[in-house]
């Protein structure tokens, strides 16, 4: 079984995972119908964690927990307390997984921890902008890498700012292979427009699914 890890830290920004963790979660709409990735919550400890929204949400596994073999992604949310020291074990399980073929989605604020740990001085990467990055990341030496874009992806590695959330989406159920690229496309776009022509796009594009199962 893999398994989509969300971490998860004080004042999270907890929209910015909803549109990703729903659809991996729920498998609603993917091209095998049935199957699912499994969301499992991670925190630097089991205690509860309270988002910027006030929701509180009580950490399934610790990050020494996660293993490469069971990880679909690693997704790290914005937040205000990155710069906190106990992240650093996150940061260094993202770069394991990273250096042993495994896939991370970082978006706002975890591109700080992120740029500061060295991890995109050599990979491509966005984030609110490059400014942004300079100023909350004393050590940052990635500017040559920086792609003024809404989302980047350099292999294994999806970044984007505060406003990517669907973006994120989007390139996380891209890179795992869950869509058909007709029903990504319709997605997107229904979520993307809110026109509801989309919508029964995206719902004739499942109708070879389910009428296949």
């Amino acid at each position: 079984m893999k398994y989509a890890y969300a971490y998860v830290l004080d004042t999270m920004a907890d929209w910015e995972l909803g549109f990703v963790m729903a659809e991996l979660n729920s498998g609603q709409y993917f091209k095998n119908r049935g199957s699912c990735i499994p969301v499992k919550m991670v925190g630097v400890s089991k205690r509860p964690i309270t988002t910027k929204g006030g929701m509180t949400i009580l950490p399934d596994l610790t990050v020494d927990e996660i293993k490469s073999e069971t990880s679909a992604i690693l997704l790290l949310p914005g937040a205000d307390h990155w710069h906190d020291p106990e992240h650093a074990a996150v940061v260094e399980k993202a770069k394991q997984l990273l250096d042993a073929g495994g896939k991370v989605a970082a978006i706002c604020g975890a591109t700080i921890a992120l740029a500061n740990s060295g991890l995109l001085d050599d990979r491509q990467h966005t984030s609110n902008s490059l400014e942004y990055l300079s100023l909350f990341c004393p050590t940052y030496k990635g500017a040559a890498c920086y792609k003024d874009e809404k989302v980047v992806v350099d292999g294994n590695l999806i970044t984007t700012s505060a406003a990517g959330g669907l973006l994120l989406a989007r390139e996380v159920i891209a890179l795992l292979d869950l869509f058909k690229n007709e029903t990504l496309e319709a997605w997107y776009n229904y979520f993307n427009t809110g026109d509801s022509k989309y919508f029964y796009i995206m719902m004739e594009t499942l109708q070879e699914r389910d009428s296949s199962s």
